[in-house]
């Protein structure tokens, strides 16, 4: 049987120059035998005729050899839905075979580059342009042990993208050690850093190893680093240029082999400025940047990450497919907390819908301050459409249950502060979060 492919494998840099030195060769026998013939004579049309036929086969033959698999290719891309809907529009207006050839190439790169950014990153969602420059900043940095400077707004996932560095790291299979420089008091954050000495401060019973001596072979990572003290930043700086420490209270000198990787949600060059951070640490530390976008900035985005979250919501739930009103408030709110802000929404939206199905009343947080392109009107004709089709006491019942569900939300779950934010007594509360099978728990 035929398996399609030639028996012969012909390199085009060598075909092609040799049918164009064929003409040539071609061409000189033509003009030599005219060279013979002073005047126009039969022989003269013939060759003529020779020459333009054969050169016009030798152009044909370069056509068929080099666009028909091409055109083979573009006509089988056609037919898939992937790229169906997409050709169509591209295409609705005439475009030359070469154009419509790149359109469909371009259009292949995009889906096969989204396909790989999913298979190398299942654990950030996004398919965007921007984040697919992310995602390839990602695998040029980490097969090195290059310092690497994460750089973003908070909710942007600068943990997320330090994980990932390691996961593609030649230090995979090493520790990899996380510290957030804020959530450590300024006096204990030495101690966390480099470890401490028994009896060197009041509560240290016993020896600490440090973080950068568990990391030791592997990777760390200090995350909010532009909250590091000035006094802590000058000891950090002498583990990055010497690789080398001593525990608090200590003077055995401890040679550490890390990979460090800084994160922040400041702007590192501006706190130099101002005198809050040091310069040299600052360029010591940014040596390969990277800039995570907001999601204001990937808007394209939005429906992958909410799609995402509702598949890890305890119940199912999905958006009302014949209310696209939701999905549009989410996409013309300019998300200061970006996706930590979109993932608490859709939980909260989960918890407030009923028989599974969320509606734009859902959807709304109470502090999201959504842009009307048409200018500031008023909302309330809205709130009839947004509290859902029935009567006016399901209409209320459904305002009852967001307010309850706003209250638990902003006091932690804590029954008894929500009772009075919304100025009822707790056991009114508590019959109410009954009603509505609400789980005070899970606002914690």
């Amino acid at each position: 049987m035929s398996s399609g492919r030639s028996k012969y494998n012909l390199s085009l840099y060598i075909l092609i120059p040799f049918i164009f030195m064929g003409m040539s060769v071609l061409s000189g026998i033509i003009a030599f035998q005219l060279s013979k013939s002073y005047t126009l004579s039969e022989d003269f049309v013939l060759w003529s005729l020779i020459g333009v036929g054969l050169a016009f086969l030798c152009g044909l033959a370069i056509t068929v050899l080099l666009l028909g698999p091409m055109q083979r290719f573009v006509k089988e891309a056609e037919k898939l839905p992937l790229f169906a809907d997409t050709l169509a529009d591209k295409t609705s207006l005439k475009v030359n075979e070469i154009d419509h050839f790149n359109l469909v190439s371009r259009e292949v790169t995009k889906l096969l580059s989204k396909v790989k950014a999913k298979e190398l990153f299942p654990e950030m969602i996004g398919q965007s342009e921007v984040m697919r420059g992310l995602f390839s900043q990602i695998l040029k940095v980490a097969p090195t042990d290059a310092t690497t400077l994460i750089m973003g707004e908070s909710g942007t996932g600068k943990e997320l993208v330090a994980t990932s560095i390691y996961n593609y790291s030649l230090r995979k299979d090493k520790p990899f050690v996380k510290l957030n420089c804020v959530a450590i008091p300024e006096g204990l954050l030495e101690s966390e850093l480099f470890g401490h000495e028994k009896g060197s401060f009041t509560g240290a019973v016993s020896r600490k190893i440090g973080k950068f001596e568990m990391a030791d072979g592997g990777t760390i990572l200090l995350d909010e680093i532009g909250d590091m003290p000035l006094s802590t930043q000058a000891k950090l700086l002498r583990v990055l240029q010497e690789r080398e420490f001593e525990r608090v209270g200590g003077t055995q000198t401890i040679e550490v082999d890390v990979r460090f990787i800084a994160a922040s949600n400041k702007n590192l060059f501006e706190l130099v400025k101002r005198g809050e951070f040091r310069e040299d640490l600052y360029y010591r530390i940014n040596v390969f940047t990277i800039i995570i976008p907001p999601l204001r900035e990937r808007k394209d985005d939005i429906s992958s990450l909410v799609e995402y979250f509702l598949k890890e919501a305890p119940r199912e739930t999905r958006i009302s497919p014949g209310t696209p009103k939701a999905m549009e408030n989410l996409m013309r709110y300019e998300w200061p907390g970006n996706v930590r802000e979109l993932r608490n929404i859709v939980e909260r939206a989960v918890l407030m819908s009923e028989d599974g199905i969320i509606e734009p009343a859902d959807i709304i947080n109470m502090d999201m301050q959504v842009k009307d392109h048409d200018g500031d009107k008023s909302r309330e004709p809205e709130l009839l459409h947004e509290a859902g089709e029935g009567s006016v006491d399901h209409k209320l019942k459904k305002l009852e249950k967001k307010l309850i569900v706003a209250a638990l939300f902003e006091t932690g779950g804590v029954q008894a502060r929500a009772a009075e934010v919304l100025g009822i007594k707790e056991r009114s509360l508590w019959h109410r979060i009954k009603k509505y099978d609400l789980d005070p728990a899970s606002f914690k």
